[in-house]
């Protein structure tokens, strides 16, 4: 199944990643320029179809696409509709190859997922399935629009489901493998950006990419706020003017590519392509950056479907080349390429911006296919990633959520939880300590002789085997009940014997303190083992400790 999902999702990117060349050449031309009037009329009248179409047609196609499948995933238990699919790949298309500032990415995801969805509800699985499947079909859809597995698998890992198993990691990665397998027969294997190998001889160096970190972290603060204050602001106006504001937003989108700067359309992988061979002067990357973000605030706010990944790795190359080139002209000695600090910089705002650190890492070293560069990357990433948490704590796709009257489940935030550990509620073994290898009637008299051990609540049993068992006072006393003589039979039965083969859990400090709570049904008390020593002891829990544990910490 996720092989078969891996395919049908590869061909569809594929398609779609072809159909946006194709409407880029019809809408835009095939070498689009200043003052043409084109660059205005065509995403103009492109965002008209959009908002009707949305309107009345795909009303479910707005957005990027991976907040859509997070839904889907926690919500409506891993439904994607045909027609949210179909619609996802028309419009998406339409706006990216018109001009509008988005770009393929995200929606690529979605459609994977719509693939996984369909299927799955095509052979009739479970409703457990489904839910398993929409990652998967994302993991796909996303690996053969990058070309990049790797990077896939980490961010739907990373930021759609958060936790795996085995299971579901192996059809992730099977997914995505025939996805890319697939594209890479259309496209080739090379990697989407080539770049000459980087080799950072001054550790001196490694500062500039340090501020390409601050700088990066600052950027994705000022591009976050942007988006977080424009989309609601739109979508509180009335419904009328809804219906304009994809074709408002792609005049103005057009007007910045008519009066100069065309590279902001679209996805804008030529201009990346050019600012890493140093094409461009550090004022233009600076004003690109600028009107990227400007251009793709207005896109997607205003309803417009497509996906954030482009035009912020279309930012980040920028910034980068621009902090690369005045590295140069401050620091002449140094011998870092201005593609080596635009490709770091497609990283940083990625890690800053879409908050996903390690696919980021990942990313850069996939796209590029250069590994020498992996030290500037993590350490750049880092500073940007750290930043941008500080100053903006909650991330762009959980503030969308918001924004959409959504509560789904928060990545980052589950990453930077500190669960609570059984060593957290742990207490010292005051109730009796039995000996299993004791007969029945030695304890019989342990317990009519020892009135604190008949009054515990529990005792534990010391099994010769190191093992644990936890026995109530009932059963104590039941026990003891069927002993009258010591030459009765049953007086020289063994105590770990006579509790029969079963035992208490094996736990140890360090595991989460909410595995212990299933268990309190069975026992009155767990024993809590040391790792180190079999059968010694760390000390008890008890159902009351758990809960008190939990009351102290508010309930998390």
């Amino acid at each position: 199944m996720s092989i078969f999902i891996g395919i049908i999702s590869g061909l569809l990117v594929v398609a779609f990643r072809m159909a946006i060349e194709w409407l880029s050449v019809l809408l835009q031309g095939s070498a689009p320029g200043p003052r043409q009037l084109r660059l205005i009329i065509a995403p103009a009248c492109a965002g008209i179809v959009i908002a009707v179409l949305t309107r009345y047609v795909f009303p479910k196609v707005r957005g990027s696409g991976v907040n859509q499948t997070k839904a889907a995933l926690y919500i409506h238990n891993g439904y994607i509709s045909f027609r949210t699919m179909v619609g996802k790949f028309l419009l998406s298309a339409l706006a990216i190859g018109s001009g509008h500032s988005l770009g393929p990415e995200d929606p690529s995801l979605q459609i994977g997922a719509g693939v996984a969805s369909l299927i799955s509800r095509r052979v009739g699985l479970s409703r457990e399935k489904l839910r398993v499947f929409a990652p998967v079909g994302a993991a796909a859809g996303l690996a053969a629009a990058f070309n990049a597995p790797i990077s896939a698998i980490l961010f739907v890992i990373e930021e759609v489901i958060g936790q795996w198993t085995a299971g579901v990691l192996g059809s992730i990665v099977l997914s995505a493998v025939s996805a890319v397998v697939v594209a890479r027969q259309f496209w080739g294997a090379q990697p989407m950006f080539r770049i000459p190998s980087i080799d950072v001889r001054d550790p001196r160096e490694l500062l500039a990419y340090a501020v390409l970190g601050i700088v990066g972290g600052l950027a994705s603060l000022i591009f976050a706020k942007a988006l977080g204050y424009l989309r609601p602001a739109l979508r509180n106006q009335p419904q009328w003017s809804q219906m304009i504001q994809p074709a408002l937003a792609g005049v103005v989108v057009g007007a910045i590519g008519y009066f100069g700067f065309p590279q902001v359309m679209g996805a804008g992988y030529g201009a990346i392509d050019l600012a890493m061979h140093g094409q461009f002067a550090f004022k233009m990357l600076l004003l690109l950056a600028l009107f990227k973000i400007i251009a793709t605030t207005l896109s997607f706010s205003s309803g417009t479907p497509g996906g954030m990944f482009a035009p912020t790795l279309f930012v980040g190359a920028m910034l980068g080349a621009s902090v690369g080139q005045a590295e140069h002209l401050l620091f002449p000695h140094l011998t870092g390429s201005s593609g080596s600090y635009a490709l770091v910089g497609m990283g940083v705002l990625f890690a800053a911006f879409l908050r996903a650190p390690l696919t980021s890492v990942f990313m850069v070293l996939e796209v590029s296919g250069n590994y020498s560069i992996i030290l500037p990357v993590i350490l750049a990433n880092t500073i940007a990633y750290l930043i941008s948490r500080s100053l903006q704590p909650i991330p762009i796709f959980e503030l969308f959520t918001h924004q959409d009257g959504l509560y789904l489940p928060s990545m980052e935030e589950q990453r930077e939880e500190s669960d609570l550990r059984f060593e957290d509620a742990l207490q010292p073994a005051a109730v009796p300590i039995l000996q299993g290898s004791d007969t029945m009637w030695n304890v019989k008299k342990v317990l009519e002789q020892n009135q604190e051990a008949a009054a515990a609540p529990a005792v534990l049993i010391q099994c010769s085997d190191s093992t644990w068992y936890a026995a109530n006072q009932k059963e104590l006393r039941d026990w003891a009940l069927e002993i009258d003589e010591e030459d009765k039979p049953g007086a020289h039965v063994l105590l770990q014997e006579r509790a029969g083969t079963e035992r208490t859990p094996l736990i140890f400090p360090d595991q989460p303190l909410s595995n212990a709570l299933p268990h309190f049904r069975r026992w009155p008390i767990l024993p809590v083992s040391n790792r180190a020593m079999r059968g010694a002891l760390e000390g008890v829990l008890s159902l009351d400790d758990v809960l008190k544990r939990y009351q102290r910490s508010g309930g998390h």
